[in-house]
């Protein structure tokens, strides 16, 4: 099967390690040679509940014996759609009511920029330094990564970008700005966090000036610090909040909530405003509906503070300079870059399964299911430091 992956499969990068999947349950995933693997990734952040949870597959199947796919996005009051649009007003402060349904999180970013430059009937969007909101072109025009982005110029114009938690940096945004648009934790930079000041003041700021905020929760949403949403815990209302990975549990999903005033332009500034044929696909929507309700219901999100604290307390290491993040979205920074992508392998090789970050070379990715255990943590965290110190020793 590896030989046709490469072969046949479209490849994003010279290093895919191609582990062929059998199976996967729960925090595990087994190879077709049977051995398990702890999983620290959760699909890069798009399991909160890990592989195969019950409750989201008792929900698929239900849904499969009804319908699946019956019209474009919109067009039908199809319920598992509707309960759930409903369900995230419920978790979202006034007036945020109003949700699109839609495949992807970069899609959901691309739905907001067209939604932003209709509201404000502006063009300028002002993102962050070292931000990543996906990879179609709208999204990689947000960008400032010269690197990944000159292939593929020209892209979208009149977008600049500020310093993430830099004060005077806000004075850029102006009254030709249609919306600023920012990781509630920036990801790809290595899990900074924002500063609540400076969190503050930007909302004040884009208040001024008639600014949309967009606030991109794909990574850090769904329960994964602590609160449904991560921007909750600086009393921050947005504007837009944009939503994917972790939503339904596994399936393909993105969100993008806001006041019904704003969604409404979509249907009438122009009509059709935008138009996903899959969004709000009623198999995903079930997967979502049971993947929210599980993360209120059954505690998760009460648990992760005890489980921070219990991967920093393992985690602690002189080859270790930093933990980042919060919640289960943490970073472990080593003192260089040098060895990151070989001790991930290393660790995989062991049996754990741990990722790289996309611009901070030095960091590996923790960003485990919700139902991790104590002693998986500990087991996990065990065999990330002998490694390190296997290279670094």
């Amino acid at each position: 099967m590896k030989e046709d992956f490469f072969k046949y499969q479209a490849p994003t990068t010279p290093f895919a390690p191609g582990l062929e999947i059998d199976s996967a349950s729960g925090n595990y995933i087994t190879d077709i040679a049977g051995k398990k693997y702890l999983d620290m990734v959760a699909g890069v952040s798009a399991l909160p509940l890990g592989h195969c949870h019950p409750k989201i597959i008792a929900a698929v199947k239900t849904q499969l014996d009804r319908y699946m796919h019956v019209m474009v996005y919109g067009e039908y009051s199809q319920q598992p759609a509707v309960e759930l649009c409903k369900l995230l007003a419920s978790t979202m402060p006034a007036p945020l009511e109003m949700t699109y349904l839609v495949n992807s999180g970069t899609e959901a970013i691309e739905a907001s920029i067209k939604l932003a430059r209709t509201v404000t009937q502006r063009s300028e969007i002002i993102a962050m330094k070292n931000c990543y909101h996906g990879n179609t072109l709208g999204s990689l025009s947000l960008m400032d990564y010269e690197e990944r982005k000159a292939p593929f110029r020209p892209l979208l114009p009149d977008v600049n970008h500020i310093q993430f938690n830099c004060l005077p940096d806000l004075n850029k945004i102006t009254e030709r700005t249609a919306a600023v648009i920012m990781e509630t934790i920036q990801g790809g930079a290595g899990f900074i966090m924002p500063d609540e000041r400076w969190f503050n003041a930007l909302r004040e700021k884009c208040t001024a000036t008639g600014s949309l905020l967009i606030l991109d929760e794909i990574q850090p949403g769904v329960g994964r610090t602590g609160t449904m949403w991560h921007f909750q815990q600086y009393g921050i209302v947005p504007d837009v909040v944009v939503s994917g990975k972790g939503l339904a549990g596994g399936l393909p999903i993105g969100s993008l909530t806001a006041s019904a005033a704003h969604l409404n332009h979509f249907k009438t500034s122009p009509m059709l405003g935008h138009i996903t044929t899959f969004g709000g696909n009623p198999v995903i929507a079930s997967a979502a509906l049971a993947t929210l309700k599980a993360v209120v219901e059954d505690g998760y999100m009460e648990r992760m503070k005890m489980m921070e604290l219990r991967f920093r307390e393992s985690l602690l290491s002189k080859n270790i300079v930093q933990v980042r993040g919060t919640g289960l979205m943490l970073a472990a920074i080593l003192p260089d870059a040098k060895y990151t992508a070989a001790i991930v392998d290393r660790c995989r090789e062991k049996g754990v399964i741990f990722f790289l970050l996309l611009f901070e070379k030095r960091a590996i990715r923790i960003t485990p299911p919700y139902t991790v255990t104590m002693d998986e943590i500990d087991h996990a965290c065990n065999i990330l430091k002998e490694t390190i110190a296997e290279f670094y020793n």
